[in-house]
């Protein structure tokens, strides 16, 4: 029996990582794929011809930026559903306008007609009972000082050079946001109770969550769709 029958995770399960940067998602997503035989889905961080430029310059870049990574999410969650599923996916659809577009807005580094015109146009493609939302968002969370530690050792220059004071928002916005997210089942784990990188073992009580977690949701979703 694999790790995916024994903890009764369907093979056309969909489960997004989520979390601030530096908490080890891209690290999570590739430990349950392996584990699940389940494909992956990652932020194409590499190819962005916006990033470089938008850490060098918030205000004329975020607009651009988030509209790119809307475009480029959208198109990804509509491939995944259009595979049938069994992927795990780095960063979620739902963090670009609960977090970093309001970040800026609420900072002067992108204008009111900017911010409304991405959080509308957000709206109309993903807040809708026609966008595939996933199966389960796992929230990895930690200490600021945990998270800090992680994003200076990880070693991208334009991260480093970043100042503290803005990681520590997006940590507190970060958890805002997850405390009112409700647009699909999610499950929360501490990155000081697992270590994936020493012990593949650990992956195991995590599988055992996400099982009864996506179970329990979809036997709720049988039960609303017979009502």
């Amino acid at each position: 029996m694999n790790l995916r029958e024994k903890y009764n995770i369907p093979n056309d399960s969909i489960i997004t990582i989520a979390g601030t940067v530096g908490v080890g998602k891209s690290t999570m997503t590739k430990a349950l794929a392996n584990a699940l035989n389940f494909k992956t889905s990652f932020e194409k961080v590499d190819t962005n011809p916006y990033l470089e430029d938008f850490y060098a310059d918030f205000e004329r870049w975020s607009f651009h930026l988030q509209i790119y990574f809307l475009a480029e999410r959208f198109k990804e969650q509509k491939k995944i559903f259009e595979y049938g599923g069994g992927f795990i996916q780095d960063r979620s659809i739902y963090e670009d306008t609960g977090i970093f577009a309001k970040m800026h807005y609420d900072n002067g580094t992108m204008s009111k007609t900017d911010y409304e015109t991405y959080k509308n146009l957000f709206d109309a493609m993903v807040m809708t009972p026609y966008f595939p939302h996933p199966d389960l968002l796992i929230y990895l969370e930690g200490s600021f000082d945990e998270v800090l530690d992680r994003i200076q050792h990880r070693g991208r220059e334009m991260e480093k050079t970043t100042p503290i004071a803005y990681w520590e928002e997006m940590y507190n916005r970060y958890e805002d946001w997850i405390n009112n997210f409700n647009a699909c089942p999610i499950l929360r784990i501490n990155i000081s109770d697992y270590d994936l990188m020493k012990e593949e073992n650990s992956v195991e009580p995590i599988l055992e969550k996400i099982g009864h977690f996506i179970q329990q949701s979809r036997r709720w979703e049988a039960r609303e769709l017979i009502k």
